[in-house]
């Protein structure tokens, strides 16, 4: 079961698809063992990046046996279950933690406005899906158009036993990790694990903030392995100049609208998956856009 000492590296599983758009099971069990030897902690699967809405749940379940099946208990797996309405969050909940998830990802809905209404929801949330099961606030207003303010997610964690991670998303959000972590040193709140997503693009000063780590899909997930923990055995230099040699890719990963795109052209040219397949709707990478993903992929491969 995730607990709130969770720590390192929990990547980020885009959904790997066939070129006809049907789940791609063996390349799914590549990304595995890629992510595994790269140096992974953790995985979460079902995430804003995994095209969660576009598949059926059926499909959903599929993709979650197979993971699983793949991870072979080396690795806790945490699994995205935002979704519309409640029944459908306790459906897919119940069956992930049954094929042995460690845990599960809730997002608020772009509805909420009110700092009571967010608590409010959190604590449904936790009824849908058993106040047994281990869950992760997923802080991301950048795409959920829901602000979080830290008294918001302390209160959550408070009233929520079983809320033990932070998925950091904001953005600027350092003082946020700061806030978070002095209120936990202080014996004001519960202290729960935080992960940082944003494609890693401030993952070393996360680090340095005190977030216990990093939850996103970066496409080198060595790198982001690497600055944890670097900075976590007091290398800093070391661990910045590893992530600027990263950070030009990472900025590109970062770009609204085509970000999975590019990360999944990176992971088939890596050989991670089969093809770079999105299912409909999404965007095509134009050849100057791949021309310069192939310029920086050059860039970071090249000898030292």
């Amino acid at each position: 079961m995730l607990t709130s000492s969770a720590a390192g590296v929990y990547v980020i599983c885009p959904t790997p698809f066939e070129s006809d758009g049907r789940l791609d099971m063996a390349s799914t069990d590549r990304m595995v063992e890629a992510y595994l030897k790269a140096g992974a902690t953790g995985l979460t699967i079902l995430g804003i990046m995994g095209e969660a809405p576009k598949l059926t749940a059926d499909e959903s379940q599929a993709f979650v046996r197979q993971v699983m099946k793949a991870a072979s208990g080396r690795v806790p797996v945490i699994v995205g279950v935002s979704a519309a309405g409640f029944a459908a969050m306790s459906a897919l909940s119940a069956k992930a933690m049954d094929a042995g998830a460690a845990g599960v990802m809730i997002a608020p809905p772009s509805t909420l406005r009110t700092d009571d209404q967010i608590v409010s929801y959190y604590a449904d949330a936790v009824e849908a899906i058993g106040a047994d099961v281990p869950f992760v606030i997923q802080d991301y207003p950048l795409t959920t158009n829901v602000v979080m303010t830290p008294k918001v997610i302390m209160r959550i964690i408070e009233q929520n036993p079983s809320c033990v991670m932070l998925k950091h998303e904001d953005w600027p959000g350092l003082d946020k990790i700061t806030t978070l972590r002095r209120a936990s040193d202080a014996g004001q709140v519960r202290r729960v694990s935080i992960l940082c997503g944003n494609g890693g693009l401030f993952l070393p000063f996360e680090v340095e903030r005190g977030a216990d780590g990093a939850m996103t899909g970066y496409a080198y997930p060595e790198m982001l392995v690497g600055v944890v923990n670097l900075i976590k055995e007091g290398k800093r230099k070391e661990a910045h100049d590893l992530f600027d040699r990263h950070l030009p890719l990472v900025r590109y990963e970062t770009q609204p609208g085509v970000g999975l795109a590019v990360r999944k052209y990176v992971l088939k040219k890596r050989g991670i998956i089969a093809h770079d397949t999105l299912r409909k709707p999404g965007p095509k990478l134009s050849p100057e856009t791949i021309s310069e993903i192939d310029w920086l992929m050059q860039r970071i491969e090249r000898p030292e």
